[in-house]
């Protein structure tokens, strides 16, 4: 019964909410770029709410970290798109029993600029956080920031000490990443609604 629902956070860019963590969308006239992509079984209806909004073919997938609910949908997704994430992303899921489609194709050590249409796109690696594998997406151009589970609006945040993460790591991400922000900047957390610098 889960829908997979679009808030516009401006013409290019949206939060979709479903099941899981909040994905980010980026379309343009190169195509489509995802932050994350939930689980496995809600690929088709990711799939679906994509070619609802735009007419582009997904090019890229980022993922903000390796938890299922961020990455379960790679294994359709990563098809026909290229995965990019934190060199440890893939450390992670390969040691998981993960392969092929599933793992990322380009990953990164500490940051990563990409250049997506006329959208600059900053991937960041802080540091151990909510593990030791968290980027933080930042949609340079647009002013927004997908901070993966680095940041639960509103929720109480989750450390996963199993997978390298650190408490004061964790705190030390937000206070660099609040010093990224502005009054205008938007923020897609892991999960709870769309932030602001307030938030």
């Amino acid at each position: 019964d889960v829908a997979i629902q679009p808030k516009e956070i401006n013409e290019k860019i949206y939060m979709l909410v479903g099941q899981g963590g909040n994905i980010g969308f980026l379309s343009n006239d190169n195509g489509v770029l995802l932050v994350d992509t939930q689980f496995q079984r809600l690929a088709p209806k990711i799939i679906k709410a994509v070619g609802e909004l735009s007419q582009g073919k997904i090019q890229y997938v980022l993922n903000t970290h390796h938890h299922g609910d961020h990455t379960g949908g790679n294994s359709v997704l990563g098809i026909d798109s290229i995965i990019v994430a934190h060199d440890n992303v893939r450390k992670r899921l390969n040691a998981g029993g993960k392969s092929g489609a599933f793992l990322p194709k380009v990953t990164y050590s500490k940051r990563l600029s990409m250049h997506f249409g006329d959208e600059e796109i900053q991937l960041l690696h802080l540091g151990p956080g909510h593990t030791d594998s968290d980027s933080v997406v930042y949609f340079k151009s647009s002013n927004v920031i997908h901070m993966g589970d680095l940041f639960f609006n509103k929720r109480y945040p989750f450390i996963d000490f199993r997978s390298g993460g650190s408490v004061r790591g964790y705190l030390s991400n937000i206070k660099i990443v609040a010093g990224m922000t502005d009054a205008k900047t938007k923020i897609i957390p892991g999960h709870g609604e769309l932030a602001t610098q307030t938030d």
